[in-house]
């Protein structure tokens, strides 16, 4: 019969008044991490809205379990549980980091998820100011760095397909002429089709800002150069 008054005792006042305060913060939790996602969703990222508002209500509902969930056992390290979503969200973050063309994507979305585990903790936690803080400052550093083109620039990867005229040493030529391009030549494939031509498929990486479109005009102008495709 103990057992089931303290149950009833959660739905009277003042404890059902402390329950909801508790409710509050996973909902306040669940709208900040909303706010996160949208950003990402804004930018066509894998992990968006749900994720991130999933990410912080989960969060907060874990740090009020681990603070106020075992009160009952005498000298509880209410720390415990709320830290393991600091290296439990890694799976989420893992799962939205890939590599394509030897370049990672994702880390900026992986961050952010695990960001905003940590404002889920905060506000769990009840430090209202500095989970409201945090969102802002996220959102901040998103935003800013998306604007300012130093740094929204990025390296990017991709294939350069070129036929061109068979000669001694062509491809070590085109080498360095990507080269002077700021390229990075990762790989070449060579195959031969006809007697007077050689198709080329290079595997490169391309510096932050770089205009690929006059680089491909560049190399349709040259006179060994058949045929150029991205």
């Amino acid at each position: 019969m103990g057992d089931m008054s303290d149950v009833l005792k959660q739905f009277s006042a003042p404890e059902i008044w402390i329950q909801m305060e508790y409710l509050l913060r996973i909902v306040i939790a669940s709208g900040l991490g909303l706010i996160i996602g949208s950003e990402r969703k804004n930018r066509n990222k894998s992990a968006g809205i749900r994720t991130h508002a999933i990410v912080a209500l989960g969060s907060a509902l874990i740090m009020v379990v681990s603070k106020y969930g075992f009160k009952d056992i005498p000298d509880y390290d209410a720390a415990r549980v709320a830290a393991q979503v600091v290296s439990g969200i890694g799976f989420l973050g893992a799962g939205v980091i890939f590599i394509r063309n030897n370049l990672v994507s994702g880390l900026t979305t992986a961050a952010g998820l695990w960001a905003t585990g940590g404002v889920g903790l905060a506000m769990g936690a009840g430090m209202y100011v500095v989970a409201i803080a945090a969102t802002i400052l996220i959102m901040l550093v998103q935003f800013i760095m998306h604007k300012i083109a130093y740094f929204a620039d990025v390296a990017s990867g991709g294939l350069l397909r070129i036929t061109l005229v068979k000669r001694e040493g062509i491809v070590q030529y085109m080498e360095e002429i990507l080269m002077k391009e700021r390229l990075t030549v990762v790989s070449v494939k060579i195959n031969k089709t006809k007697k007077d031509e050689v198709k080329l498929e290079f595997d490169v990486v391309f510096p932050p800002g770089y205009q690929k479109s006059l680089l491909l005009s560049k190399l349709v102008e040259m006179d060994e150069v058949l045929a150029v495709s991205e």
